[in-house]
């Protein structure tokens, strides 16, 4: 989409589709799922678990943070990470108003 053609839709069609970007590779898919599960914030054991170089997972973690879905505190030497439970519950509303006000009359 042309950065010139995204002020004809509304704020809501321009984040969802920006959400979905982000979301489009599936190693910030795997870290997402992995922080999710976390019982706290997540610093150092991202590039054993996703598997991926140091410099890699943060670019993929400064684009999850561009999107708003994780926040980051400085910890010592390390960058802890967690989800946005605010931006994930909107996101989720934005969600369930979408496919709630979506007909399905075909096939």
């Amino acid at each position: 989409m042309g950065i010139t053609k995204s002020q004809i839709f509304t704020e809501s069609q321009n984040d969802l589709a920006h959400f979905f970007k982000v979301l489009g590779h599936p190693a910030r898919v795997a870290i997402l799922q992995h922080i999710s599960v976390q019982n706290a914030c997540i610093c150092n054991d991202l590039v054993e678990e996703i598997g991926l170089a140091q410099a890699t997972i943060s670019q993929h973690l400064k684009e999850l943070k561009s999107i708003g879905l994780l926040d980051g505190e400085v910890e010592g030497k390390s960058m802890c990470y967690c989800i946005n439970m605010d931006r994930w519950n909107t996101i989720q509303e934005q969600l369930n108003l979408f496919f709630n006000t979506t007909k399905s009359n075909c096939c």
